[in-house]
């Protein structure tokens, strides 16, 4: 079993941490009350923040003169400069941090989503965009993970926001200890896990690691954070992770009954056509990595991206298709 580094999260305050919403009410949220155990959580409230009371009259984005402006309808009130302000203020100081978790739909932490309006009273919506800081938090840390906590409700967002968040949290160890001999064992480990992501990215990075060209560890690890980003920028197609599994798989085939072997790809066809998770038939590759002690395999993060305890396979099935 992998030791996982703590996770740093900035998480909205209205979602399970204090009753701060404009109605004045705290938001349950179990996947953020599961998170606890592994994550050290950075709540924030902008909407407090910059002085808007609890409970408050709601704000909204209105769109205006070819700007968009964060508005109070009751009050006419305009509170775009004073977000922005709070926004660059709150990302400059923030520290290490790994992800985000958001409220969705919210005209400040909405990551996407969120109703542009032509106007403060009864009027249409236009688009759909990102909130306040939200947006700002996209446009600063685009590499990081992010996600609104009703996206989080499917699971192959899920899976794939657990892996990139603990993978980036392995990552910002890692950097903490430079060494060619850390790089290399941490691109041997990742190995499976980049070959899903993204094949392209996982030659360069093994160029970059080899360092022919001698240069600075500094500028490798540098080089290699940047493209190690990238590589997890999206979720990868449930065909390269087939492609891997089955990759795997070899490693052991002549060992497995054919009951086994069928069984299995019949786990890879419900995970194909999002029936299970990636995480069920993972699961019966490790405990054949286990039973047949494959010393390589048991040392890839592909296996164990997140600590086991978060998977939970329940699905709203919202932003399937995203």
């Amino acid at each position: 079993m992998r030791k996982f580094e703590r996770a740093i999260i900035v998480c909205s305050k209205c979602l399970e941490f204090a009753p701060c919403r404009w109605n004045g009410v705290v938001i349950p949220d179990d996947f953020v009350k599961l998170l606890r155990d592994h994550v050290i959580f950075k709540p924030v409230c902008p909407e407090f923040e910059i002085g808007l009371g609890i409970p408050r009259d709601p704000i909204r984005i209105v769109a205006h003169s070819g700007k968009r402006r964060l508005m109070q309808p009751a009050t006419g009130r305009d509170v775009s400069t004073l977000m922005g302000e709070f926004a660059d203020k709150h990302l400059s100081a923030l520290g290490e941090t790994d992800g985000f978790i958001f409220k969705g739909r919210s005209p400040s932490c909405g990551i996407k989503d969120v109703k542009i309006y032509s106007g403060l009273e009864n009027a249409p919506v236009l688009k759909k965009g990102s909130g306040f800081f939200g947006g700002a938090v996209m446009e600063k840390f685009p590499d990081l993970a992010i996600e609104d906590e009703g996206r989080l409700e499917n699971f192959r967002i899920r899976e794939h926001f657990l892996t990139k968040l603990f993978s980036l949290a392995s990552w910002r160890k890692i950097s903490k200890q430079k060494s060619t001999a850390n790089l290399v064992g941490f691109h041997s480990a990742n190995k499976m896990l980049l070959m899903a992501y993204s094949q392209k990215e996982l030659k360069i990075m093994g160029q970059i690691a080899a360092n022919h060209e001698k240069k600075n560890i500094d500028d490798v690890f540098s080089d290699y954070g940047q493209h190690f980003k990238r590589a997890l920028a999206r979720a990868p197609r449930y065909v390269s992770n087939i492609n891997v599994l089955m990759h795997a798989m070899g490693y052991f085939s002549r060992e497995l009954k054919s009951a086994e072997k069928s069984y299995f790809l019949s786990a890879l066809e419900k995970y194909r056509i999002g029936r299970e998770p990636l995480s069920v038939p993972v699961s019966l590759l490790r405990s054949w990595i286990i039973r047949f002690d494959q010393e390589y395999l048991i040392n890839q993060t592909f296996f164990e991206p997140f600590p086991e305890e978060l998977i939970h396979i329940t699905d709203s099935g919202k932003g399937r298709d995203e």
